[in-house]
C-alpha cells in the first residue's frame, strides 16, 4: 500500500465537486484586490461589504519593507505597492499607521508615481490624481481598422484585445471622478513635470505626441462613432457569467469604459457584469480577495490524468463525473470567436479555461482535455468530442509550425514598441509548452513523425531547445516547467532521445540539495537563473516526471525527488506551496495556482507506484531508457 500516493488521491476525490469538476484559489498579487477597490469606488458602489477583508487580505502579504511585491519573495514592486497603499488609504486605513508609513517610504524610495506603469497611471488619471496628457493615446478609432492593417485590434492578444478595446474609449474620455482620499504625497517632489510628458522614444513616440495634437483638436469627426463601434464590440464579448474573457484586467475596464458611456450600474449588462464578480472572490481567515480568473476546466483535465496515472479508470465513479462533465464544457461548434479573424471556416471544437468563457477557446486547454479525455474516458463516448477538437487544434496551427493559445500568427511585435506597452504580453505567439501539449495529444492519437503537424512541431521544438538543454516555459516557471512539457510529449511520442538526453542531464544539474526543484519568476527577466529557486512541490514533481517520462524514474535524482514530496506531504494527504509558479504575462504578473501543489506531486508519486508495480511484476516500465551521464 502506498500510503503517501493513497493521501493524496483521497485528499482529491474528497474535493470533487458534485458537478464532477475541481478548482481551487487562483492567487496573485494584492492589485486584484486593490483595483477592485478603485473599481467601485470609481462606479460610486459602497466598500462596506469589503471593507475590512480586502484591508486584511492586503495587509497580510505586505513585507518587512513596506512594500508589495508581483509574487511571493520577489522584489519589491512600484506599481503593486501604489496601488495597495490607494487602496488601503480608500478603505479607510489610517495614513499614520506603521504598515502605511512603511509603504510611503517604499514608494517614495523608488521614484513615486511618475515612474509607475501606464496602467498604474491610468488608474491614478481616473481620479484626477494623475494628468491624462502624461498617459499614451490609444484612439478608439482603431476599432475600424481591418485585420490586414497595422494596430488593429486583432494584431493584439485575446488578453491585451480585451483590455485595449475599453481602454480607448476611457482614455478619449477622460474622466475624472472623486476619490475621497488626497494621495499627493506618492508623487516625489521634483517629478511633476515629468507626469505630463509620455517616456519613451522611437517613432511610435512621435506619433503618441500627434496622436496628442489630434485629441486636442475640437474637429475630431468620428470620435463619436467610434466609440459607439467599440462599445457596441465590447458588449458582444461579455460572456455568460458576465465577466470579458474570464480576466480581471478586460472586465474592469468594460465596466468603466461602459458606464462612462451611459451604462448605469443597474443597467442589465453592468448589474451582470457586478454581480458575475461575486464568483471570482475568496473569503476566508487572511482575508477578502478578488481573482485574476479561475481555472476549473484546466484543473479538473489534470485531475483527470493524476487519478488515471494512480490507477482510476473510466469506470471510477469520480472519473466518470468529471469526463460527463467535460464534454459538456466543450464549446459548441457555432459558437464565433475573435480566433476566427485568422482561422475562418473551421467549426469551434475547443474549451476554455474558465466555466463560462466560450468566446475565447485555447489551444493549450483543448490538448490537455483530449489527452485526459483518452486516458479517463470510454473510447465510444469521447471520440466525437475528441474529433471535433483535434480538427480545431491543428487548424490553429501558426505559420511557423507550431500553436499557441489563443489565437494563430498572433506575432506582431511591433506593439511592444508602443508607449503604451509598458506591462504585460502584447502578443500570443507560438510557444514550446503549448506546441508540447498538441504533440502529446497526436502522439496519444496514434500519430507519429509522418503526420505533418507532428513533423512541423517537432521541428518547432527542436530549434527551440536551448543550448544548455532546457525549454522555455510560457505558462508556468519556468524553464522546469517547459522542459517537463516538451519531454512527456516526446516520450509519448518515442522521438528525440537526443533532446531527451541533453533536458535530463540540465534537469538533474538543477535539483536542489534538498531533492527538490524550484525556479523563480526572476527566470524571466533573467536567463541565468532558469532551473534556479527554493523548491517547491509543483516544480519538483515537474522535474520529477521529466526523468520518469525519459524512462530513467529509478535515477537517483528521481529517488531524491520522490522522497522531498513524500517528507513534505501534510499528514491530510496533500502539500503547502507559497511560490508562485504558474504565469500570467511573464515578467509582469504571476499566479500560485493552489491545485498545482496538490496536482503533480499526485501525479510523479503515482507514476514511480506503476513503476515499481510493473518492476515487481517482472514486465517492461514502458519508456525507453535514455542515456544520462
Amino acid at each position: 500500500m502506498n500510503t503517501n500516493l493513497d493521501r493524496a488521491v483521497q485528499w482529491l476525490l474528497d474535493r470533487q465537486h458534485p458537478d464532477g469538476w475541481w478548482t481551487d484559489e487562483l492567487e496573485t498579487n494584492v492589485t486584484m484586490t486593490a483595483e477592485h477597490v478603485l473599481l467601485l469606488r470609481f462606479l460610486g458602489i459602497g466598500l462596506e461589504p469589503i471593507r475590512s477583508g480586502a484591508t486584511a487580505h492586503i495587509l497580510h502579504h505586505q513585507r518587512e519593507d513596506g512594500s508589495w511585491a508581483l509574487y511571493y519573495d520577489g522584489p519589491a514592486d512600484l506599481s503593486t505597492t501604489i496601488e495597495a497603499y490607494v487602496a488601503l488609504k480608500v478603505l479607510g486605513v489610517d495614513p499614520a499607521r506603521d504598515e502605511m508609513q512603511r509603504a510611503l517610504s517604499t514608494v517614495r524610495k523608488l521614484g513615486g508615481l511618475a515612474d509607475a506603469r501606464v496602467f498604474t497611471k491610468i488608474w491614478m488619471a481616473l481620479f484626477g490624481k494623475y494628468p491624462w496628457d502624461g498617459i499614451p493615446t490609444m484612439p478608439p478609432e482603431i476599432v475600424n481598422f481591418p485585420a490586414w492593417m497595422p494596430f488593429n485590434l486583432y494584431d493584439f492578444s485575446c488578453w491585451a484585445r480585451g483590455t485595449v478595446a475599453p481602454l480607448c474609449v476611457v482614455i478619449a474620455r477622460r474622466p475624472v471622478r472623486e476619490l475621497g482620499v488626497d494621495i499627493s504625497e506618492i508623487v516625489n517632489p521634483g517629478t511633476h513635470a515629468r507626469m505630463h510628458h509620455v517616456p519613451g522614444g522611437g517613432w511610435l513616440w512621435w506619433v503618441d505626441k500627434a496622436l496628442k495634437l489630434y485629441e486636442s483638436s475640437p474637429l475630431k469627426i468620428r470620435r463619436e462613432a467610434a466609440c459607439k463601434k467599440m462599445i457596441d464590440w465590447v458588449v458582444e464579448r461579455q460572456e455568460a457569467d458576465g465577466s470579458w474573457g474570464g480576466i480581471q484586467p478586460p472586465w474592469v475596464y468594460s465596466l468603466i469604459a461602459l458606464n462612462l458611456e451611459g451604462y448605469a450600474v443597474d443597467h442589465p449588462v453592468m448589474r451582470k457584469g457586478l454581480q458575475g464578480m461575486e464568483r471570482f472572490a475568496f473569503h476566508d481567515e487572511t482575508g477578502w480577495r478578488f481573482q485574476a480568473c479561475m481555472s476549473p476546466v484546466w484543473d479538473t483535465a489534470w485531475a483527470i490524468r493524476a487519478l488515471y496515472q494512480a490507477g482510476l479508470r473510466a469506470d471510477h465513479p469520480a472519473i466518470r463525473k468529471a469526463v460527463d462533465w467535460m464534454l459538456a464544457e466543450q464549446i459548441p461548434g457555432e459558437t464565433w470567436g475573435d480566433w476566427q479573424v485568422r482561422c475562418n471556416g473551421v467549426p469551434n471544437g475547443g474549451w476554455a479555461f474558465e466555466f463560462d468563457n466560450d468566446l475565447y477557446p485555447d489551444v493549450d486547454d483543448t490538448a490537455v482535455i483530449v489527452c485526459s479525455l483518452l486516458e479517463g474516458g470510454e473510447p465510444e463516448r469521447v471520440r466525437p468530442a475528441i474529433e471535433r477538437a483535434v480538427k480545431w487544434t491543428l487548424a490553429m496551427r501558426s505559420s511557423n509550425g507550431a500553436w499557441a493559445a489563443f489565437d494563430r500568427d498572433n506575432t506582431s511585435e511591433v506593439l511592444y514598441r508602443m508607449p503604451f506597452s509598458d506591462f504585460g504580453a502584447m502578443i500570443d505567439p507560438p510557444t514550446e509548452d503549448v506546441t508540447a501539449h498538441v504533440i502529446e495529444m497526436m502522439a496519444m492519437l496514434g500519430q507519429n513523425e509522418s503526420n505533418e503537424y507532428v513533423a512541423s512541431g517537432l521541428k518547432y521544438l527542436r530549434e527551440t531547445q536551448k543550448p544548455w538543454g532546457s525549454w522555455f516555459g510560457r505558462w508556468g516557471v519556468n524553464h522546469v516547467y517547459g522542459t517537463w512539457c516538451v519531454v512527456s510529449a516526446l516520450a509519448q511520442l518515442q522521438t528525440g532521445r537526443d533532446m531527451i538526453a541533453r533536458a535530463t542531464q540540465w534537469m538533474i544539474s538543477k535539483q536542489n540539495a534538498d531533492g527538490g526543484w524550484g525556479e523563480s519568476c526572476h527566470s524571466y527577466a533573467d536567463e541565468s537563473f532558469a532551473g534556479i529557486g527554493t523548491s517547491t512541490p509543483s516544480q519538483t514533481a515537474w522535474a520529477v516526471m521529466t526523468l520518469q517520462w525519459a524512462g530513467i524514474g529509478e535515477h537517483p535524482a528521481a529517488q531524491r525527488g520522490l522522497e522531498y514530496l513524500r517528507e513534505r506531504q501534510r499528514a491530510d494527504g496533500t502539500w503547502d506551496e507559497l511560490y508562485f509558479t504558474g504565469t500570467g504575462f511573464p515578467r509582469d504578473f504571476y499566479l500560485n495556482y493552489h491545485m498545482y501543489r496538490h496536482l503533480f506531486p499526485t501525479m510523479a508519486l503515482a507514476m514511480d507506484a506503476r513503476y515499481r508495480a510493473h518492476a515487481q511484476a517482472g514486465q517492461p516500465s514502458g519508456r525507453e531508457q535514455v542515456s544520462v551521464s
